[in-house]
């Protein structure tokens, strides 16, 4: 007897899954697989040779060091920045609101000549600071403040709408109930924000490994000290060797990878930890 097909709960979901897939591989997964691939061409002590050079592990410090940095300091500013546009009313709310995706809309190129600018020695900010001894442009520093720029808006992007979300009747009834500001916001905000935190950062970060535009200005470029990684791969194309490059592409690829499944734990834990 021929068993009668049951319906799809949504229809043409084999359609959609067959072309999200076609369109995922296309777009991600054979580019990835191509740029392994490239990276196999080089023999074992070729790989290791160019990955662990040291010039390149110098480059490493500087872009998951300097990356790691600015997604700390976006994840607190961040954070205040959403608070403040979610929970106050002031003059000129929508432009800050705008100005939070500046950004995504600067060409990366652009934002590196203008923070250069700013910073530099006789810049508008950077003539203040170098009588201080601080010095900004052309040093680890600026490569900071570089990514710190173009990684603030997938912080405050993520965290705003769940802030949006939370009933201020839950922080009403635990201030009626004599918990303080603190109290409220450590056991009744920040595990319900903890996920948003989590994944803004992770964007933040991952967005600053791969960031070129904005930093080569700002950093100066000079090798063991202001190289970032994106730079050297760069450099190795420019003199024809890709499987160098891909070599280095491959390690910067690992560490994103590494630190998205760490991120993922721990919000599957703060998820299942508040749920509980």
């Amino acid at each position: 007897m021929r068993s009668i097909r049951k319906p799809s709960v949504i229809p043409g979901f084999g359609l959609s899954l067959g072309f999200a897939a076609f369109y995922a591989s296309l777009i991600v997964f054979i580019p990835l697989a191509a740029l392994f691939a490239k990276s196999f061409t080089l023999t074992w002590d070729e790989f290791w040779k160019t990955v662990l050079h040291p010039q390149a592990i110098a480059s490493y410090k500087l872009s998951l060091g300097a990356s790691f940095i600015g997604a700390c300091i976006n994840l607190v500013f961040g954070f205040i920045v959403a608070w403040v546009l979610v929970r106050y009313q002031f003059f000129g709310k929508k432009v800050v609101d705008a100005l939070v995706d500046l950004p995504f809309a600067l060409p990366t190129a652009v934002a590196g000549i203008a923070l250069t600018t700013l910073y530099a020695p006789q810049g508008w900010i950077g003539q203040f600071l170098s009588p201080l001894g601080i010095k900004v442009a052309y040093a680890p520093l600026g490569v900071v403040v570089a990514l710190t720029f173009i990684g603030l808006p997938f912080v405050v992007r993520t965290v705003q709408p769940v802030l949006e979300e939370l009933e201020k009747e839950i922080e009403e009834a635990a201030a009626s109930l004599g918990a303080g500001r603190w109290a409220t916001f450590r056991r009744i905000l920040f595990p319900a924000l903890l996920p948003a935190l989590l994944t803004g950062f992770a964007l933040a970060f991952a967005r600053a490994v791969g960031e070129y535009g904005s930093v080569v200005f700002i950093s100066g470029n000079m090798p063991y000290k202001t190289e970032i990684t994106p730079l050297l791969i760069v450099t190795k194309l420019e003199q024809y060797n890709y499987a160098g490059a891909a070599a280095l592409a491959v390690v910067l690829l690992t560490f994103s990878f590494v630190l998205l499944l760490l991120i993922n734990i721990l919000q599957h834990w703060s998820s299942k930890r508040a749920g509980g």
